[in-house]
């Protein structure tokens, strides 16, 4: 936990202030125009099929805003316009011992669209660091930044991004969760460190009927009250109408692989790489993640055809994964 307290805290806090206003970039240049293949890719990822997005006037999807300015895998490289305050403000976080970064929510909004053949630029600024907080992640102080995107020197939207800088609270460390899960697999001192456990469901009050489901071995998908329409993952809301009365229906298990990808890297705890995570397109017309077994990974195919089994993960948890149906 962090030592900053009583008057050292304000006067830290007014340190944290001074950042306010001082820009995080500037004169930034995405790497690429506005591009039809990138809009494609992202339509086809998120399922959007709305006609301004395709055809000889389309526009690109306004929540792609961000997605303009990233830089991938391999960056912006140097003398792209990153400034170095929020470098230092992260610095002097890290010094107080707010080591942990955990991203809260963004908000966009939307001032014109973005065409092919735009050229998008960008300027971001510190707008607000906030006092201290205590969650139950820990304590520490949320940052919001602040981008504003530009296509040709005109201001098509802003971006602001929120994020908590944050010492671990004292229970969430990663060693007594560590010995926690060594506790409740059962394992003794003398037998080595416990093999890490699958991280647990976040259950809530709008998918808690899903994973009750599970429970009793059944896949259970939402189904709007008023229009019908059959929706995964749950949502206390229809994306097609908007109405808020619901009931389930059980799926068959029955599906075909929409898409998939193979895991070699970053290794994580409790799995053993590499193993096949698949985008499974139901019978009845929904799409659910999982992993795809009973096959080699490198041997998963799109549109290969699959079925529902629920595979005991430990003692504790069931989940439900995919089989492929070989010859």
């Amino acid at each position: 936990m962090s030592g900053v307290g009583g008057s050292n805290e304000l006067d830290f806090l007014g340190r944290l202030k001074k950042f306010e206003g001082q820009p995080a970039a500037t004169a930034g240049v995405g790497k690429d125009l506005v591009n039809e293949p990138m809009i494609r890719h992202w339509c086809e990822a998120m399922g959007d099929t709305h006609p301004a997005y395709t055809g000889p006037d389309a526009i690109a999807p306004p929540t792609m805003l961000q997605a303009w300015t990233m830089g991938g895998l391999s960056g912006h490289g140097d003398g792209t316009g990153r400034a170095s305050g929020y470098d230092e403000l992260f610095e002097l976080l890290d010094g107080a011992g707010f080591t942990s970064v955990v991203a809260t929510d963004c908000e966009q909004e939307y001032v014109r669209d973005l065409r092919p053949g735009d050229r998008v630029t960008y300027d971001a600024v510190i707008e607000t660091v906030s006092e201290r907080k205590t969650t139950k992640l820990g304590t520490g102080h949320f940052v919001t930044t602040r981008m504003d995107v530009h296509a040709n020197g005109e201001l098509a939207g802003t971006h602001r991004f929120r994020i908590l800088k944050y010492a671990p609270a004292q229970g969430s460390s990663r060693s007594a969760g560590s010995a926690a899960r060594g506790q409740r697999a059962g394992a003794r001192p003398d037998q080595g460190p416990a093999r890490a456990l699958r991280p647990r469901p976040v259950v809530n009050r709008d998918n808690a009927g899903f994973w009750a489901g599970v429970a009793e071995h059944r896949l259970l998908v939402q189904r709007c009250g008023d229009c019908a329409e059959p929706r995964f993952p749950w949502l206390p809301g229809c994306h097609a109408c908007g109405s808020a009365r619901w009931d389930t229906f059980e799926a068959s298990g029955r599906g075909t692989v929409y898409s998939y990808v193979v895991m070699h890297h970053p290794p994580f705890p409790a799995f053993d790489p590499p193993y096949a995570v698949g985008l499974i397109e139901l019978a009845e017309g929904v799409r659910i993640v999982s992993n795809v077994v009973g096959v080699a990974p490198d041997e998963v195919r799109i549109g290969m055809a699959v079925h529902l089994e629920f595979l005991r993960m430990d003692a504790e948890l069931e989940l439900p994964v995919f089989r492929a149906e070989v010859a």
